[in-house]
């Protein structure tokens, strides 16, 4: 009989995030825990408190840290607009979020939820307040189940070793999974081991790495989670990356494109959409599993108005996506990062969602009625962008097109839209651009009411808040200094 592990097929019935528990604390010696939140920039914070503290704050009947509401505000050195010195949050510990920090020997990280630390006017106390992140993320996923749809998500993190930002100079020149790149006995393979080594050790499926085709780039590929674990996790995995990296005397960073002339670093995010009940797929319509038509239309229903939505209001999320000026060097046509043109496709990495669908089955019985096995990649996000206001806003328009039942207008892009005349690109419904810069961007996200309706307050935040961001990093009068600001920063 077979030792081997059995891997039952990703679905959200069968994974979940593998944290560790509070009782478990002292089995692995931790002295610390680092209380952790991202704010609206994407600027991942930290509040580290000994082991005893913790403690001591968990016999309250709410666990946590007051933190000023100035928290999603300030901005480096600076407050956003409507963001001042009065007022508190509490900051409520998630325990079920606890993972080892292999980075940080004695320490574990732990997320949150903002909630008002008293009563506030037409909220209910304890419960997260709008202009939180992850309690926004959360809000659309609850809602989305009761439209009986379910959602996974992993993500590629692309980044690259410096040896110095200034003047900017990567670890090595090597290229796209190149074997040069991770040599035995150099520092970026140890870098790149331990990396994965902690990852692991934290709870988090690797599932790869390689190199990248950038100079000193490389690429961590993680595993499906629900998408508020995957969110946390992802959090998780850059704080892995830039810590180790420091350790060896390396910096890390997302920026998403330090060279003109090969491609940039992104965060491709890729998400797959199931029927929590499949035998009442939805409440709205009968939206099965089953691909209709395996051949032309290799999508099910429920991925169908999943996707309309997405690509509905794609213009609007890359606000959230694409958060940086800089951002919009890497979203180029014929650089393979998704293109410039409101698509999908069937494995077209220039469009910027790409319909990945599994190898054909060689067994006839399982290629019949079997679950669908296909996922979204969404390109066009990189890695100074929030996950979970990432996730928030991609998932949110998918739920609006479930919830609207919207109707797929583009259709399968099997080649790049550029490359296509306009009167094929209107033959298959490809008639919108993607926003070229962070002004188009912010200015789609404004005028796209039912995204905002469904976001709630936190959009006016984050675009105040990106302002400022925006102010600081084109401040310094060369550009070499705003690219070292840049990487310094993400």
């Amino acid at each position: 009989m077979s030792n081997s592990p059995q891997y039952s097929t990703y679905s959200p019935q069968t994974i979940k995030a593998h944290t560790i528990s509070i009782e478990s604390l002292a089995n692995y010696k931790i002295h610390f825990v680092r209380i952790t939140w991202v704010d609206l920039v994407n600027i991942i914070s930290i509040r580290v408190v000994p082991l005893q503290s913790f403690h001591r704050l968990l016999a309250s009947s709410r666990p946590g840290i007051t933190i000023g509401q100035c928290v999603f505000g300030f901005v480096i050195n600076r407050s956003a607009a409507g963001f001042g010195p009065v007022g508190e949050y509490l900051f409520v510990v998630d325990l079920s979020s606890m993972r080892l920090c292999s980075y940080a020997p004695g320490h574990v990280s732990i997320m949150g939820w903002f909630q008002d630390k008293v009563p506030a006017p037409g909220r209910i106390l304890g419960t997260g307040v709008p202009m939180c992140p992850r309690s926004a993320l959360n809000r659309v996923v609850n809602t989305a189940k009761s439209y009986n749809a379910a959602f996974l998500v992993g993500f590629e993190t692309e980044f690259i070793l410096l040896k110095s930002t200034n003047p900017i100079e990567a670890i090595n020149p090597r290229g796209w999974n190149n074997t040069r790149a991770l040599p035995s006995g150099t520092k970026e393979t140890e870098v790149l081991e331990e990396i994965a080594h902690g990852l692991i050790r934290s709870g988090i499926e690797l599932t790869m790495y390689h190199s990248e085709a950038a100079p000193g780039q490389y690429e961590i590929v993680t595993g499906p989670l629900p998408p508020l674990e995957a969110a946390d996790a992802l959090v998780h995995t850059r704080e892995t990356i830039t810590n180790v990296a420091s350790k060896h005397g390396f910096h890390a960073t997302f920026a998403p494109r330090l060279y003109m002339d090969t491609c940039g670093s992104a965060a491709h995010t890729h998400i797959s959409v199931h029927p929590i009940n499949s035998e009442h797929p939805s409440k709205l319509q009968n939206l099965s599993q089953s691909p209709a038509d395996t051949s032309d239309n290799p999508i099910t229903p429920l991925e169908s108005v999943f996707l309309a939505g997405v690509l509905s209001h794609l213009r609007a999320s890359c606000a959230f996506t694409l958060p940086l000026r800089a951002s919009y060097a890497r979203m180029l046509d014929g650089i393979w990062s998704g293109g410039t043109w409101v698509a999908w496709g069937r494995d077209n990495r220039e469009a910027p969602v790409r319909l990945c669908v599994p190898a054909a089955s060689v067994d006839p019985e399982l290629a019949t009625n079997a679950p669908s096995k296909n996922h979204f990649e969404v390109k066009c996000v990189d890695g100074t962008s929030s996950p979970y206001l990432v996730l928030a806003s991609l998932i949110g328009s998918g739920l609006l097109g479930i919830q609207s039942q919207a109707a797929l207008v583009e259709q399968d892009c099997d080649t790049p839209a550029v490359l296509m005349t306009e009167a094929e690109r209107e033959a298959v419904g490809v008639t919108r651009r993607m926003p070229m810069s962070w002004e188009e961007a912010r200015a789609a996200l404004e005028a796209d009411e039912a995204l905002k309706s469904l976001l709630g307050g936190l959009v006016d935040g984050f675009l105040a808040a990106g302002e400022t961001l925006d102010e600081l990093l084109h401040a310094p009068a060369s550009e070499a200094e705003r690219v070292q600001m840049l990487v310094e920063h993400y």
